[in-house]
C-alpha cells in the first residue's frame, strides 16, 4: 500500500441533506417551473438520483432529461431555446448551489464523520501519500476540507482533484486514474476510501482496493467487491492504517453473525 484516497462527500462529512437543500435553494432562487408546478428534490429522489449519477451538472442534465426542461426566471420564466441557453441554465445553477453548499458548510455546524481525521492522520505518520477525489465542483471541496480537515492537512495533501479536473466523472475511473498517476503510484497500491456503489465502482475501475464507509442512503446496496464495509472509519470499526497496510481484514458490519452462524 502506498496511496490513501479520500471521497469527499459522504466519506469527509455526511452531506447528503446539505447538497440536497442547496440545490432545492437553487430551485427557489431561480423558480424553476415544470409542468406548472415547482421543482424540488425530496430526499428519497436525492438517495435515488446521487447513488445513480456521479456530480452536481450531470444530475441536472440527467434530471431535466427525464422530466423536461424548466422554466425559469433566467430565460423569462420559458425554457432554455437552444443548447445554449441549456448550458447555461446549468452552468447558473451549479455555481448557485455550489455557493450555497459552502455557505451551510461555513456555519461551523458540521464536522468530519468519526475516525476521518485519526486514519488520514495515521496515513501521513506511516509515509503513505494521501489524496482527496471528489465528483463536486473544486470550489466546494476546497471551503469543505479547509472547514472540515484544516489548513495543515489540506496542504499536505499529495494530490487534490474535483470534478471538473476530469472529463468524466464517478462511476468511471478516469479520476482515481489520474490520481495515481499524479502521485506516481501504481493502482494496485492504492487504498480508496468510499460511500457508494458510484465511487466504488470508479475505484474497483481503476484498479484500486475501496473501504466502504456506508451513510444513510447508502447502507442496502449491495458494494460487491468491496474488503470492507463499515458504518464509519470511527468506533467500532475503527480502522487503522496498520490494518489497511496488511491487506487481511474482510468485514461487513451490516451482517449479524449470530444470524447467519448456523448456515457457516
Amino acid at each position: 500500500m502506498k496511496a490513501l484516497i479520500f471521497d469527499c462527500d459522504g466519506v469527509i462529512l455526511e452531506s447528503e441533506e446539505l447538497h440536497r437543500k442547496a440545490y432545492n435553494k437553487a430551485w427557489e432562487n431561480f423558480d424553476l417551473i415544470i409542468d406548472g408546478k415547482p421543482v424540488e428534490w425530496s430526499e428519497d429522489f436525492y438517495d435515488m438520483i446521487q447513488n445513480k449519477v456521479g456530480g452536481g451538472k450531470p444530475k441536472m442534465r440527467w434530471f431535466f432529461g427525464q422530466v423536461g426542461w424548466p422554466a425559469s426566471n433566467l430565460f423569462n420564466n420559458q425554457v432554455p431555446a437552444s443548447e445554449e441557453e441549456q448550458n447555461h441554465l446549468i452552468d447558473t445553477l451549479q455555481a448557485w448551489k455550489t455557493k450555497t453548499y459552502i455557505e451551510l458548510i461555513g456555519s461551523g455546524e458540521v464536522d468530519a464523520r468519526p475516525g476521518v481525521l485519526r486514519l488520514m492522520d495515521e496515513a501521513y505518520a506511516a509515509g503513505l501519500k494521501v489524496a482527496v477525489c471528489s465528483a463536486a465542483t473544486k470550489d466546494s471541496v476546497v471551503f469543505t476540507l479547509d472547514a472540515l480537515l484544516g489548513p495543515d492537512r489540506v496542504k499536505a495533501l499529495d494530490c487534490f482533484l474535483g470534478g471538473n479536473d476530469v472529463a468524466r466523472l464517478k462511476p468511471d475511473p478516469l479520476i482515481y486514474v489520474t490520481a495515481a498517476e499524479k502521485m506516481g503510484v501504481s493502482p494496485d497500491s492504492c487504498v480508496v476510501i468510499e460511500d457508494s456503489m458510484v465511487g466504488l465502482a470508479a475505484a474497483r475501475g481503476a484498479g484500486m482496493r475501496c473501504v466502504i464507509t456506508y451513510t444513510n442512503s447508502t447502507k442496502t446496496q449491495a458494494f460487491g467487491g468491496a474488503e470492507r464495509i463499515v458504518t464509519c472509519l470511527g468506533f467500532p470499526a475503527n480502522v487503522t492504517v496498520a490494518e489497511l497496510m496488511e491487506g487481511r481484514t474482510v468485514q461487513d458490519d451490516r451482517v449479524n453473525l449470530d444470524e447467519v452462524a448456523p448456515f457457516i
